[in-house]
């Protein structure tokens, strides 16, 4: 399947488009805002290629309400100039701009009648409108290649089906049958068709088809199905399946909502009622694929398309706020989050990474906040505690992590193999509250389930060292750590440092050097780097690494140490044996 990216000029191309439009005379005309530049708050310029120039910048920063500005103003003087329609059609899908892109579109067509996102984005206008014959002429207009060579017979199956012509759907719907990429796509959607048309025993044979394929059972799956069986009085059965989901996925509380509802006796709705709700599940679950194929752009495009059907789509919600997720786009992600219903299983799951991103937009308050709600309203689940714990323990805040993680560990239960990692977390903040005889527990039984879990035997195995204990035993843990992530410089570093502490400093040059080739950004390294060179008497380069790690803005407590080594170099050598204050030097917390 094509990756369709948005293609930008060359500065070559560029002008040649200039030239070939004879608009020189026209680049200093004021060009208007568009109505939706004061989503962004950012109004375009007189000159177009200065627009279309900021566009590029805006566009390069993640920033695009603001390119989708700029790039409007660049297009109101330079019409015809196919790359920037096309850049703008698509940016403005997007962002959600639909109605604004369809106008875009005719015209992309007007250029290259087989544009496949112009093409795909007037037959889901003709859907939406409810406009069969209009649909009729979309359908036939389809590129038959590429990813409307896959949307074309899924949504030409829905339109026959929603004039009551079933037989002729599933028949249309064969086109997808038999070919490696397309076969989900026909199976899922044959299995909907026959639900929608009543035909439920069919429908629950086809999804007993590809259950019986699967190697994982998917969610999606589970939920249309069990939604069916629901209806069809085999609550029982919908009951089996929704606990071998469970059993597959421990801890999920994507559930929560399906068990409530049985447990009422109250028959849902089915999740594909309308034919309009069919076709959206469709795009969606091409867009969903190619996300999985890395083609993001195109994903978000087909998205959008899919929540502009079906705006009331929890799933779909869910997959265009993660996308805005990855390009650090948190409130627009947080404003997709907050609108999905909270009887969606996938509400909680938004609320997590809804406080994730309050975080991350420096709003900790009203995230923990958010949180310890979550943790009041869901009490049976540790998930809302862990966050909290992980979000206290970036802010140093020890104390009110330790208590979160401990919550969260009484609410388990009988801690088993995959717990490790909450083990892990609370001996980090424990260590680093200064209480280790528990942090150390933590630890060691954190390794009873994971023996050679790298970054537990690089913490406990470092913290030894630090505090003189245990020595042979570190270094071994190290070692092991090491072989087990050979190219993770916090763990190299830890092994340089083990080595420095027992004054085998020419072994620590050697690792410590790796360390800093692998993790140049890091200040502990660095500074640890220049200690041991000042011990094999390379004096000179010890000032540059301490420099060095001066320059990438270490915390209060490193500085000021490194700023003395500066000016006196280091204190004779300690005795093998005798502690470093815990936490003074390198945090193995890097994970």
């Amino acid at each position: 399947m094509t990756r369709f990216t948005p293609s930008f000029f060359s500065r070559t191309r560029l002008i040649a488009a200039l030239l070939a439009s004879h608009i020189a005379s026209a680049l200093w005309i004021l060009a208007p805002t568009p109505v939706h530049a004061a989503n962004e708050g950012m109004g375009s310029g007189k000159s177009a290629i200065g627009n279309y120039l900021a566009g590029r910048h805006a566009q390069a920063e993640k920033d695009l309400g603001s390119a989708v500005t700029f790039f409007s103003a660049a297009l109101k003087v330079l019409p015809d100039v196919p790359d920037l329609l096309r850049q703008t059609f698509v940016l403005m899908i997007i962002e959600g701009h639909i109605e604004e892109a369809l106008p875009l579109a005719e015209r992309l067509l007007d250029q290259n009648v087989e544009s496949p996102i112009a093409n795909l984005a007037l037959l889901v206008d003709a859907i939406k409108n409810g406009n069969a014959d209009q649909q009729m002429v979309r359908l036939q207009s389809q590129p038959p290649t590429g990813l409307n060579g896959f949307a074309m017979p899924v949504l030409e199956a829905w339109s026959q089906v929603g004039v009551g012509n079933a037989a002729a759907s599933l028949k249309t719907l064969m086109a997808l049958d038999g070919k490696e990429a397309s076969q989900g796509l026909h199976d899922m959607h044959r299995a909907l068709i026959l639900d929608y048309a009543g035909q439920s025993e069919e429908a629950e044979t086809t999804y007993a088809k590809i259950a019986n394929d699967q190697e994982q059972q998917n969610f999606r799956f589970t939920q249309l199905l069990g939604n069916l069986l629901e209806r069809i009085d085999k609550a029982d059965e919908a009951r089996s399946l929704y606990d071998s989901f469970a059993t597959e996925n421990p801890g999920t509380m994507l559930l929560v909502p399906l068990y409530a509802r049985l447990d009422t006796g109250i028959k849902p709705k089915p999740i594909v009622a309308t034919t309009i709700d069919g076709a959206a599940e469709a795009i969606f679950n091409i867009a969903n694929s190619l996300r999985q194929q890395r083609a993001r752009e195109t994903a978000m495009v087909l998205g959008r398309l899919a929540l502009w059907l079906k705006p009331k789509f929890p799933i779909a919600q869910m997959m265009i706020a993660e996308i805005l997720d990855d390009d650090d786009r948190y409130e627009k992600a947080n404003k997709i989050y907050s609108s999905i219903s909270q009887q969606s299983p996938y509400r909680f799951s938004a609320d997590i990474r809804r406080a994730n991103n309050l975080n991350a937009l420096d709003n900790g308050e009203p995230a923990i906040a958010l949180l310890e709600g979550m943790a009041d309203k869901y009490i049976a689940t540790p998930q809302p505690l862990v966050t909290l714990g992980n979000l206290l323990r970036r802010h140093e805040r020890w104390d009110e992590a330790i208590v979160a993680y401990t919550q969260a560990i009484k609410r388990v239960g009988p801690l088993t193999r995959r717990h490790w990692r909450l083990l892990y977390s609370r001996g980090i903040v424990l260590e680093r509250a200064k209480r280790w005889p528990e942090a150390e527990k933590d630890f060691l039984r954190a390794l009873e389930f994971e023996p050679d879990q790298p970054y537990v035997l690089n913490y406990l195995g470092y913290s030894w060292v630090d505090q003189g204990v245990n020595l042979k035993r570190a270094l071994d843990m190290i070692h092991t750590a090491v072989r087990r992530r050979p190219n993770d410089g916090y763990i190299i570093d830890s092994l340089g440092w083990v080595y420095y502490r027992l004054g085998n400093y020419k072994k620590a040059v050697l690792e410590l050097e790796r360390a800093v080739q692998i993790r140049p950004e890091d200040p502990i390294i660095n500074d640890h780097l220049g200690d041991a060179y000042w011990r094999v008497d390379r004096e000179l380069e010890a000032r540059f690494q301490w420099q060095r790690s001066l320059s990438l803005e270490p915390d209060a407590k490193v500085e000021a140490d490194v700023r003395k080594k500066l000016e006196g170099g280091l204190p004779p050598v300690k005795p093998i044996g005798v502690p470093i204050e815990s936490g003074s030097t390198n945090g193995p917390d890097k994970t």
